[in-house]
């Protein structure tokens, strides 16, 4: 199961949890796996970038054109991170905005998601777009995001990890007060696909 994995998203959303919770399943599935991160201005709301490389993959980043599969927790970093995507790479994005800074302060304005989304889904057929945070907020918190978004990589069955181990995972590595909301999050993903 060769398969490079890119997460990226701002600080705050996750983005390095996910790749380390995806790294772990992987792992116990019994694949070798290797996880990345860039944190960039990650304590500031700046981007956020993580791979996960697996069956055997020795690079650290992932070169343009080269992602199977890219995450978005945010659609402008689904954008910015379409070069290391190539036609046949499955994009799974959240379509809740994080406003910069300079967004909020009116120096800026951000892009129209709808049209955003267009343009990715003109380019790239295999392009699941999910309000992934009025899901985690279902589930009992917005930061679930990027659970929910795992739990649609999981449903769309892209890697030889079953449900139940990635369920497993996350009883493990999620810190015990968050682990139901995580789960809800998690299965919530699962249901967009299945």
């Amino acid at each position: 199961m060769k398969k490079r994995i890119c997460f990226v998203g701002v600080g705050g959303q996750g983005t390095l949890l996910a790749s380390r919770l995806l790294g772990e399943a992987v792992m116990k599935a019994g694949y070798d796996v290797r996880v990345s991160e860039v944190h960039g201005m990650a304590q500031r709301g700046g981007v956020v970038e993580s791979s996960v490389m697996t069956g055997g993959i020795k690079a650290p980043v992932i070169s343009k054109g080269m992602a199977d599969i890219l995450i978005s927790t945010e659609p402008v970093e689904t954008l910015r991170a379409l070069d290391r995507c190539n036609v046949k790479t499955t994009i799974i994005t959240n379509t809740d905005p994080v406003e910069p800074i300079t967004v909020k302060l009116g120096l800026q304005k951000y892009p129209n998601v709808d049209d955003l989304l267009n343009f990715i889904k003109d380019r790239f057929q295999n392009t699941y777009a999910i309000d992934a945070t009025s899901l985690a907020k279902e589930a009992g918190t917005s930061k679930a995001a990027n659970i929910v978004l795992l739990g649609v990589l999981i449903g769309l069955n892209l890697l030889d990890i079953s449900k139940e181990l990635f369920i497993e995972t996350i009883k493990e590595r999620v810190k015990p007060k968050f682990i139901e909301a995580n789960l809800k999050a998690f299965k919530l993903g699962l249901n967009t696909v299945s």
